[in-house]
């Protein structure tokens, strides 16, 4: 396949109009390379032609002979500036199509971009408000372990001060429902698990920035106190190398690590923590190893207000 062969000087003319070469080449070779009306008659005819700006291709090219001159008349300047108004016209409203559908595409993508504003605004305020509740609630649970411990310890002096009698009355007296044992003991265990989960939300509160490395500080002393509740006559749980860089790492750089470990029972004995086997209390160990649990599932603890006195 080639290119026809057109009349070069009709293609110059009509190119100096302002047709494109493929159309009017293919405007000259469909009307016969005749005359300019004829070409621009078929461009009229064939605008709408989905391939009108395609080059036309031949199987054998025809020479066509050249004429020194064409006239152009009014009549057919008038067509060829018609025909140039229509295509402007039809290229400014396709613009303006696309330039609505682009609009169109910005109101919704802002649309999309507010609803998830306000998707995100209103999962952080049920976040601030599950928050909230979860303070008050903790802080009434602090208050009212303040007022058990306020009582017990008012009923402790009051058991030296009267005789057993009294004191098994005021133990048993309907006012005051908690602790109900004859035995003081239980006082001094509720006081140790109170202290605790004190010194667990201390050491959350002084590292708050730092969650991977309080969680790892917790599973650690986890291990620790497990191993003596399921092994307490192996002395090898109940001592643990101060200049150990793992135990430093995870528990004794951090502000209440060994704090807690010494509430639990083990004492510094030169270059070692360790828990005399007169010191072992399963009692207050079960109830290190509670305080721990509800440390790493409670996704609060240590982070909201306490109360204090």
């Amino acid at each position: 396949m080639a290119l026809p062969k057109v009349n070069e000087t009709l293609l110059e003319n009509l190119e100096a109009m302002g047709f494109p070469r493929a159309r009017a080449m293919r405007a000259l070779y469909y009307s016969g390379n005749t005359t300019l009306e004829e070409a621009i008659n078929w461009i009229v005819e064939h605008e709408n032609d989905a391939d009108i700006d395609e080059m036309p291709s031949v199987d054998i090219d025809i020479e066509i002979e050249s004429s020194d001159s064409f006239p152009i008349s009014d009549e057919i300047k008038m067509k060829a500036q018609l025909l140039r108004d229509q295509n402007r016209k039809r290229k400014e409203d396709e613009e303006k199509k696309l330039e609505r559908e682009r609009e169109k595409e910005r109101i919704q993508a802002g649309k999309k971009l507010l609803e998830a504003k306000r998707i995100a605004e209103e999962n952080e305020r049920k976040r601030n408000l599950a928050l909230r509740k979860a303070e008050k609630d903790e802080e009434k649970r602090a208050r009212a372990r303040v007022l058990q411990k306020l009582q017990q310890d008012k009923l402790s002096r009051r058991s030296m001060l009267v005789n057993p009698q009294e004191s098994h009355a005021a133990l048993n007296s309907s006012d005051i429902p908690i602790q109900k044992e004859r035995n003081p003991k239980p006082v001094y265990r509720v006081a140790k698990t109170d202290h605790l989960s004190d010194c667990l939300r201390s050491l959350r509160r002084n590292h708050k920035s730092e969650d991977a490395r309080v969680r790892r500080a917790f599973q650690t002393l986890s291990i620790y106190v497990g191993n003596v509740v399921k092994n307490p006559n192996e002395e090898k749980y109940r001592k643990i190398r101060l200049s150990n860089p793992l135990f430093q790492e995870r528990v004794g750089s951090l502000h209440g690590g060994m704090e807690f470990l010494e509430l639990c029972g083990f004492e510094r004995i030169g270059e070692f923590l360790h828990l005399p086997d007169e010191k072992i209390d399963m009692a207050v160990l079960k109830s290190a190893r509670s305080a721990l649990n509800n440390a790493m599932t409670n996704p609060f603890f240590g982070l909201l207000r306490t109360w204090t006195l």
